[in-house]
């Protein structure tokens, strides 16, 4: 019975907890949002979404950035209520249907120039994990080689092969291989170096004829990691990858699941780099929020045989329509370029933040794509959480200073000025991992940064290494006021956890901030 019917002896509330209640009771152990985020959404528009309670949430998780234009924007339903309207059949296999040339066609008109002139599109299972599954088949059968190349701190999905490939699970045929970042940077330095260091193991292991690592069927790297703490891949790291990639004839595969569809500030994140890949993993958003995935690729890799890859349900022509007016929607109304520049002003605004919390350890992402990583300052808990971790990483001697990158270095320039992408110039992306590494993580703390705004009606997700990061995914759509009443939330949440005399479970109260009496930034 809807909540709208309900009899008048039972109110809405009572209503809503015997959902979270009766959800609790019969769902598995794995379902994950519903956990730290216990509402029970019952209308939805744009940014907003009503519960069942009555209260009203602004949503930048947008369905893990799968709601580009967010919650049942007009152009969508429209859409969807065409085809439902027009008695066209909603399940045809991989039939040819007017629904799905017109959103090949769409989608056709945002690829990088080469895939877009000869590319081949195969409709998977309804998932951005089949995708990639699909696209590890695809490479293995058109080189006749077994093994992928893949990043630390990836993810891809959860079924057996695209897991393999992810950053949590052990690797049978996957070769890890260092992902460039600033703050956690893998050999200790960061920035420029750390980006050529990067490169230079991997250009190392390829030719190394005693690495142990055969030529393989691919590389499969994710233009911003997502799941892995929104760390974007510097262009020029990139950029070499397609170079070593193409000399050695390995395909190279760009995982655009989450972030495709203008998300980072090009319709495409691998276009920051102006890099083409050989095959591109689509999902999420090109459904206009429903399921819908594909694989697109260079025609020299068409070497499957019929039957190759199926799927019962790789024809969803709703999520086609829906798909097609979302991506006509983002290329004719400019929501790429929005993206980044209102993106900007949303980082401007978060690393003035993180200059008065020590618990802020870095500020980083692309367009709207945002993560916020918390860490243990360096007092009380944290100096002993630090010293246990510089402990680990070897002797207690850790990580060294990040030099400075000046001109005169080379090989791979950094992403701006740390971090972003497109080599675009951006300032500084938090305090910097310091002369004795970063401060160790802090889920608690991020956890509990996640519960304030849930309590002041912002919905936000967490990711990262030690899912120690908070993460923005805004719909391309979010307006300027909207972004300040999240980051309003957001700031207010923040201050709840990081200000002197906060209690949270597990550690003891954070440090002050830098400036006394300091107020969040307008």
């Amino acid at each position: 019975m809807a909540l709208t019917q309900l009899p008048p002896t039972v109110s809405p509330a009572a209503a809503y907890d015997g959902i979270l209640r009766r959800q609790s009771s019969r769902e598995s152990a794995a379902r994950t949002y519903a956990r730290s985020l216990p509402i029970v959404p019952v209308r939805a528009r744009g940014l907003t979404i009503e519960g069942a309670d009555g209260r009203r949430y602004l949503d930048c998780l947008s369905g893990a950035g799968s709601l580009a234009l967010g919650h049942n924007h007009p152009v969508v339903l429209e859409a969807i209520r065409s085809v439902l309207d027009s008695g066209a059949p909603l399940h045809v296999l991989d039939l040819a249907t007017p629904v799905k040339d017109a959103f090949t066609d769409e989608l056709f008109a945002t690829l990088p120039r080469g895939l877009a002139a000869s590319g081949r599109i195969q409709f998977c299972s309804p998932a951005g994990t089949d995708a990639v599954e699909a696209a590890f088949k695809l490479v293995r059968i058109a080189t006749g080689r077994d093994g992928l190349l893949a990043f630390t701190g990836a993810y891809h999905g959860m079924t057996e092969g695209a897991l393999a490939a992810s950053g949590g699970a052990p690797g049978v045929r996957v070769t890890r291989l260092p992902f460039p970042q600033d703050y956690r940077c893998p050999f200790g330095v960061g920035g420029e170096s750390g980006a050529r260091l990067a490169a230079r193991w991997t250009e190392s292991l390829l030719d190394d004829p005693k690495s142990g690592v055969r030529p393989p069927a691919g590389m499969i790297v994710e233009p911003v990691q997502g799941e892995g703490g929104v760390l974007p891949a510097p262009s020029g790291w990139l950029r070499r990858m397609r170079e070593l990639t193409a000399e050695r004839s390995i395909p190279l595969i760009a995982d655009e699941v989450q972030t495709g569809v203008g998300r980072t500030g090009a319709f495409w994140a691998v276009g920051h780099s102006g890099i083409e890949p050989d095959v591109m993993v689509l999902s999420k958003a090109i459904g206009g929020s429903l399921p819908l995935a594909v694989i697109v690729y260079r025609e020299a890799l068409d070497a499957w045989q019929p039957g190759d890859h199926a799927g019962t349900f790789r024809g969803n022509q709703l999520a086609m329509a829906a798909g097609a007016a979302t991506l006509r929607y983002v290329r004719e109304n400019g929501l790429a370029g929005r993206a980044a520049a209102l993106g900007g002003r949303m980082l401007d605004r978060l690393r003035r933040l993180a200059g008065e919390y020590d618990c802020i350890g870095e500020v980083r992402g692309a367009g709207l794509m945002i993560g916020i990583e918390f860490v243990e300052p360096e007092d009380g808990a944290g100096s002993a959480a630090r010293a246990e971790w510089l402990a680990a990483a070897g002797d207690g001697a850790g990580p060294t200073a990040r030099p400075e990158a000046g001109p005169e270095s080379g090989g791979v320039p950094a992403p701006g000025a740390r971090g972003g992408p497109a080599g675009s110039a951006q300032p500084d992306t938090g305090r910097g991992p310091g002369a004795d590494g970063p401060l160790p993580a802090s889920p608690a703390r991020a956890v509990a940064v996640q519960q304030e705004c849930l309590r002041r009606g912002l919905i936000v997700e967490l990711g990262g290494r030690h899912s120690c990061v908070v993460r923005l995914l805004p719909p391309l759509t979010i307006t300027d006021e909207q972004a300040e009443a999240v980051l309003d939330r957001l700031a207010d949440a923040v201050a709840a956890v990081c200000r002197p005399g906060s209690r949270i479970p597990g550690i003891p109260a954070p440090s002050t901030p830098k400036e006394a009496g300091a107020a969040s930034p307008a």
